[in-house]
């Protein structure tokens, strides 16, 4: 059974959303209003830092004029090591004549001068110059002033930027969050908690989206949110190969040169029309989707819509996706949502409220495309759809569902493994901040070792 703490939080929880969610349905609403919003006011929010705190950095981008899309960034820290080498083997290095004067203007200190026991001196030098490099608040020599875009007018910007050096290439994970519709963001603390876990473990870049929420925009603004970052996602990737080609975009001018033709200048909310974090070390094409409870719906949509697209997407392929504890319901109950109706946080009568303020009222239907999965003619043919890891918990009313639809894409031979969690609850992986369960930390390594299955480059395979 679930612990003492999770059981009086879930109280509580339950409690509070159920007072907004009448609250939401008692208050006039114009839904006239296409710009929406993507976080309410009471939403406990973390503030980005582009400075590799505990390990990876955060950017927020708004990314639509016309709505309130936005997404947040996570970009782990291994992000700056040197591109991982191929396995032909190296000619060794010739030593250069003037080394000595060249790291003249590093500090002389023990470490400095220690001997790596894995490496040459020379080594231990790159690897201090790598430091001085990405120090976030370092001002020392033009390097470092430019990786950090201290230099002119930008100096209100002090988080990473990349320069213009060998980068790794980092896949890239869509993150959809939870929170039934209606309430949740991408920048919670609970969220961002949980994409920082997941892009240390994972070594990819986390792209939580902000969509828009109900009721102010009902079906399909969410989905539709979902479709956009990933075309945005494809665009980034075209303007940053036009940008190595043709030169750097720099606010509405254009300059053409060779030189800096993999620079890309910041202003002080750290934002550019080709976005630099992802030009200098996103690889679209080993995208993943990871949807958290009604964000696995959004995810699963996105992917039968990826498979529609096809090459219309390129270079962005989708190879995988992943689907926490998802939002499905239909009109024909299973035995978990009979059995468990009045489960932890999210119970049977709380979700229908947020189906209701979800879907139109002329479409409302517990077997509309976005809620059922199994019902026939969905589309795409299930044959098609990428691999699928399906995450459960034991005391999810939901749970029967999701593992019926994993059972109909393994009957098509797709790679659709379920991991349950016993005594784990809805959200106890993206709630861990607040729960401390041990299932959570297990769960994201779970995540973590089937994801590298289909993102790991040729000959860098994670080992079993």
């Amino acid at each position: 059974m679930p612990s003492v703490a999770v059981k009086l939080y879930s109280v509580f929880f339950k409690f509070l959303l159920k007072h907004r969610l009448q609250n939401r349905i008692q208050s006039p609403l114009d839904e006239s209003d296409h710009f929406g919003v993507t976080t309410r006011p009471e939403e406990s929010v973390s503030a980005p830092n582009p400075s590799f705190t505990e390990g990876v950095a955060t950017k927020d981008i708004h990314i639509d004029p016309f709505t309130s899309l936005s997404i947040r960034i996570f970009l782990p820290e291994s992000a700056l090591n040197p591109p991982e080498p191929d396995s032909r083997p190296q000619s060794k290095p010739k030593p250069r004549a003037n080394s000595k004067n060249a790291d003249a203007d590093l500090p002389r200190d023990p470490l400095h001068l220690r001997r790596n026991s894995y490496g040459s001196p020379n080594a231990a030098v790159a690897a201090r110059k790598e430091e001085y490099r990405r120090s976030s608040y370092s001002g020392r020599g033009s390097a470092d002033a430019e990786a950090m875009n201290l230099n002119g007018k930008s100096d209100v910007y002090r988080g990473y930027a990349p320069v213009n050096m060998n980068r790794r290439k980092l896949p890239v994970m869509l993150q959809f969050h939870g929170g039934g519709w209606v309430s949740g963001s991408k920048d919670s603390v609970a969220n961002d908690y949980f994409c920082r876990r997941i892009a240390r473990l994972c070594d990819v870049i986390v792209v939580a989206v902000g969509y828009r929420l109900a009721p102010e925009n009902r079906f399909p603004a969410a989905f539709e949110d979902g479709m956009k970052v990933l075309h945005w996602l494809g665009k980034q990737a075209n303007l940053a190969e036009c940008s190595k080609s043709m030169g750097n975009v720099r606010g509405s001018a254009t300059e053409f040169k060779k030189a800096d033709g993999n620079r890309h200048l910041v202003d002080g909310f750290g934002s550019s029309v080709v976005e630099p974090w992802l030009a200098a070390h996103a690889d679209p094409s080993r995208c993943v989707l990871l949807g958290v409870s009604c964000g696995a719906n959004i995810a699963d949509y996105v992917a039968r819509q990826a498979v529609v697209a096809g090459r219309l997407l390129d270079p962005v392929k989708v190879v995988a996706q992943v689907l926490m504890y998802p939002f499905f319901i239909g009109s024909v109950p299973t035995h978990s949502e009979i059995k468990l109706a009045n489960s932890y946080f999210y119970d049977k009568a709380m979700c229908m409220l947020a189906w209701k303020l979800f879907l139109p009222e002329e479409e409302f239907s517990l077997d509309h495309p976005a809620a059922n999965p199994l019902i026939p003619d969905r589309g795409p043919p299930l044959k098609l759809m990428p691999p699928t890891l399906t995450v459960v918990a034991e005391h999810d009313w939901m749970r029967d569902r999701a593992i019926a639809y994993s059972e109909e894409l393994r009957k098509v031979n797709v790679d659709a493994p379920v991991l349950e969690y016993k005594d784990a609850v809805h959200e106890f992986a993206t709630l861990d901040m607040l729960l401390k369960t041990p299932q959570a930390q297990a769960c994201a390594e779970d995540i973590a070792i089937w994801v590298k299955k289909f993102i790991s480059l040729r000959g860098h395979e994670f080992s079993y």
